[in-house]
């Protein structure tokens, strides 16, 4: 599990020392989050296979991780910004996700709960 709040402070910190905070906007964090996002599929832009298996290779799974470490930072940097309890958010989500897609109704399929 993730520390949250001393990844919050780490980040501060980070920040506060490189005097970043000024970019650190709603817009710029949330393109940011967008961008790590897109070089994270980037990584399996020609993939074949799509399994797991691909992650065997030591430098696709390194490379894999960078990416997901810069999206999650720049999550969490947003939401301590936003003053916004990830762990919270991401529970109600699951929660309402649950209420939609209900196991018994949606076991196996990949169809959206609006879809017939």
């Amino acid at each position: 599990m993730i520390d949250n709040h001393g990844l919050n402070k780490e980040l501060q910190a980070f920040a506060a020392e490189r005097d970043w905070e000024q970019f650190h906007t709603p817009r710029n964090l949330a393109a940011s989050i967008s961008i790590e996002a897109a070089e994270l599929l980037e990584l399996f832009q020609w993939s074949r296979g799509q399994q797991w298996a691909e992650l065997q290779d030591p430098k696709l799974k390194s490379r894999t991780a960078e990416e997901l470490a810069d999206i999650l930072l720049y999550l969490v940097r947003f939401a301590d910004l936003a003053g916004i309890d990830l762990e919270q958010a991401a529970r109600q989500k699951m929660q309402a996700n649950a209420r939609k897609y209900p196991a018994d109704e949606f076991r196996g399929s990949d169809r959206k709960y609006n879809e017939q």
